[in-house]
């Protein structure tokens, strides 16, 4: 499972790849660089937390995972360490 922070970091090196992209967009479709970077610094921060957040949630649904989650320590008995009488 992800920490937080790992989560966070995720989100904000994803989101300076999509702010440079709407800001192009923006200056492309405007023509002005004020408001392109005016429209991507409003965009870094609301979708730096939308991703955030829906990035916790999907750490809480078991949806497509396979076995245990890396962080669970496995028992003795799954390490083959508990001796049989």
């Amino acid at each position: 499972m992800d920490t937080h922070s790992r989560s966070f970091v995720k989100a904000l090196s994803w989101r300076a790849t999509g702010t440079i992209d709407t800001m192009i967009i923006s200056l492309v479709v405007t023509g002005s660089i004020k408001l392109a970077v005016a429209i991507g610094g409003t965009e870094v921060v609301t979708k730096s937390l939308l991703f955030y957040l829906h990035e916790r949630a999907w750490l809480k649904i078991p949806y497509g995972r396979h076995g245990k989650p890396a962080s669970s320590p496995a028992t003795e008995a799954e390490l083959g360490l508990v001796k049989k009488s």
